[in-house]
């Protein structure tokens, strides 16, 4: 019986520890999580793309300052180019070319792969105003749909740091960058008379833009830091962007909730220094496909592009193309 006592004293006072040891290790998990599940759900309440988030009056803001540190943001507070011929992102398109000096057409595959990585942003709590320090990689290539192997014509890779800012409907990206061009080796094979061109540059841009309504309009420019070989340094960058109010995605929206569909509309042009100031124009229109609360946005545009070819190997071309592809932002 004294046993069956002492037993039973040592089982109640080891469940009286395992009772204790269990709160105590609820209670340091509820200390370590709590915060972070506050920081996800204030993240969550007022998480928006603000790369295409609507510009915010104000005015009709009371007076807070609140800004928080984000590691890693998803987003960015500077939109990236619609029309522009080398932003970074994923893409691949039919091209016809036709070169301008010869006269002769060739049909062209571009792919793309890219993109940008936030490393650290500075956000506002109320809205997307803030800083934003990121990486950015993405490569361009081009290839002979006419050829029988599909030969690669040239690949341009580029990396850099861009810095962003917005104010209300104020944006403006800083980037410093590598890029370096090479041109495929069964051109070539194909073309041994061809004089490659070592070409490789750093460069410093400087983007302002301005959103009014479904419209947004930017200017800058770019100068060469390094370059070989020796290209003159200046050039001059512009651009208007119209985008529609969305609506549910017909047919895709019945399968996927959530799905809209905006009509885009954007044209960038180039005024470069080594080619005596000429203007090279880019457009492009179609139509996106994005989800609410998505950063991830699909489209379908057709393209148009006259001026000097815009890749690597080839920069003194003069070409004329019209295409049609699928782009995608992450």
């Amino acid at each position: 019986m004294r046993r069956l006592t002492l037993n039973l004293i040592k089982y109640k006072t080891r469940r009286r520890s395992l009772q204790v040891l269990g709160t105590r290790c609820v209670c340091i998990l509820i200390v370590i999580l709590l915060p972070r599940v506050g920081w996800s759900e204030g993240l969550s309440a007022q998480h928006s793309d603000c790369r295409y988030a609507a510009t915010i009056d104000e005015s009709g803001i009371a007076n807070n300052d609140v800004w928080h540190s984000v590691g890693f943001p998803d987003d960015d507070v500077f939109r990236p180019l619609l029309a522009a011929s080398k932003e970074p992102r994923f893409f691949g398109s039919y091209q016809r070319v036709r070169y301008r000096d010869v006269g002769e057409s060739l049909n062209v595959g571009l792919i793309t792969a890219g993109g940008t990585f936030g490393l650290w942003g500075l956000r506002h709590e109320t809205n997307c105003d803030g800083f934003q320090l990121s990486l950015f990689g993405a490569i361009f290539s081009q290839f002979n749909l006419d050829a029988d192997s599909t030969d690669l014509i040239n690949s341009d890779f580029q990396v850099g740091f861009p810095l962003t800012w917005r104010r209300g409907p104020v944006s403006t990206r800083v980037r410093v960058y590598h890029q370096s061009s090479h041109v495929g080796d069964e051109f070539l094979l194909r073309n041994s008379e061809f004089n490659r061109v070592n070409l490789g540059f750093e460069a410093l841009d400087a983007l302002a833009s301005f959103e009014h309504h479904s419209w947004r309009m930017y200017g800058g420019g770019s100068y060469l830091i390094r370059r070989k070989p020796a290209l003159d340094r200046g050039v001059v960058q512009w651009g208007i962007e119209f985008r529609s109010d969305s609506y549910t995605a017909p047919m895709l929206g019945n399968l996927m909730e959530g799905l809209y569909y905006t009509p885009v509309l954007g044209a960038d042009f180039q005024a470069i220094e080594h080619f005596g100031w000429n203007v090279n124009s880019s457009v492009m229109g179609g139509f996106e496909w994005s989800r609410l609360g998505s950063t991830r946005r699909f489209r379908l545009l057709l393209s148009y592009y006259r001026g000097h070819n815009p890749f690597g190997q080839f920069f003194d071309q003069k070409i004329e193309t019209f295409g049609i592809g699928f782009y995608i932002e992450i």
